[in-house]
């Protein structure tokens, strides 16, 4: 099992970035080099708490699909995807966002994984998936950084706050 972390600063409020990580929408828009889309369960809008959404995306060149449940919910602080079914083992991604003394967020992503197959799995996890999703994410949340902290782009994405 492998766990990443990454930790990304936004000049925008806590309850903003929550939600914006919520948002099917916005993980489209972010995940465009792989053609993810959402084909069933929430496939637009936000995901709250005990809903699915399927992922159809191409990753190293194979389609796959990947189903997701919110198991947690603790709003604007934290809020757990796990997998349900999908090419992994295990797959769990908690996302927390703590508030910052200048009025922004630390938004922290703590994503554990697992390969099948065994050892062979572990290689492919060490050699190959740690660094792939780690950048999948940093993408993702530099996506939803800049849409936070633009004046008017995160009105796209949320209800009005």
């Amino acid at each position: 099992m492998q766990t990443v972390i990454v930790e990304t600063r936004i000049a925008a409020p806590p309850e903003r970035c929550f939600l914006l990580s919520l948002s099917i929408d916005l993980h489209v828009q972010s995940a465009s080099q792989t053609g993810e889309r959402a084909v069933e369960g929430v496939t637009q809008g936000l995901i709250g708490l005990g809903e699915t959404v399927t992922w159809e995306g191409r990753h190293f060149g194979i389609k796959l699909r990947h189903k997701t449940l919110i198991t947690k919910y603790e709003r604007p602080h934290h809020f757990q995807d796990v997998m349900v079914t999908g090419a992994f083992r295990r797959f769990e991604h908690d996302h927390y966002f703590a508030p910052m003394q200048d009025g922004g967020t630390l938004m922290r992503d703590v994503l554990l994984f697992a390969a099948p197959l065994g050892p062979v799995g572990w290689v492919a996890e060490v050699l190959l998936l740690r660094s792939y999703l780690k950048q999948f994410l940093i993408r993702r949340n530099a996506l939803i950084c800049r849409t936070a902290q633009h004046e008017e782009a995160w009105k796209r994405f949320l209800p009005t706050q």
